[in-house]
């Protein structure tokens, strides 16, 4: 049988690509070299370039842990091929300043009948992505908003009324700056 010169066992000698923007740096992955069939944005952030700060929990999608943005909406990267993102642009909580108000409501929370908005830590890259998405889209939530915006992340160690809080917090800081995050 005669081959053709783009046939190699029946694969196309062009390799496809991978080009996405992470946290403001363009990355270029090669499809079958960088990027293995079915690896997920989640393992393609922690893996290859070394973001750990998003958590792989259930793998799922059940969690909320793997939250990160995705063209500024939050998305779960354990549910999203890493193929998927060519030509899109990601923000991990790597991205984000360390002064962001969403970062320093979170740390900062500790008001008395509402707990603190962080504990183990472990589901709070997760919650902060998804506060970013959410003052994003609605810079002034009411407490209600932000219980529903968030009800897709879980917090084991029971923490949710001082993270809604800390959102809240986060709104109000994000408006007395003009509305600069």
């Amino acid at each position: 049988m005669k081959r053709s010169k783009n046939d190699d066992d029946g694969k196309s000698h062009k390799q496809r690509g991978v080009l996405v923007t992470v946290n403001g740096r363009e990355h270029q992955f090669d499809i079958g070299r960088d990027i293995e069939p079915g690896m997920t944005l989640a393992s393609l952030l922690r893996e290859r370039l070394g973001l750990t700060g998003l958590k792989i929990a259930c793998d799922e999608g059940a969690c909320g842990a793997c939250t990160v943005l995705m063209d500024g909406r939050a998305v779960l990267s354990c549910m999203v091929l890493a193929e998927e993102v060519d030509g899109h642009e990601v923000l991990t909580i790597e991205g984000l300043s360390k002064d962001h108000p969403i970062i320093q409501a979170f740390a900062e929370q500790s008001e008395p009948g509402y707990g603190t908005a962080l504990q183990c830590g472990y589901c709070t890259p997760g919650f902060v992505m998804a506060s970013v998405a959410l003052l994003r889209e609605n810079p002034q939530p009411t407490i209600e908003e932000i219980k529903e915006a968030l009800s897709g992340n879980l917090c084991r160690c029971g923490c949710y009324a001082g993270i809604a809080r800390a959102v809240l917090h986060a709104s109000e800081e994000i408006a007395a700056r003009g509305g600069q995050a």
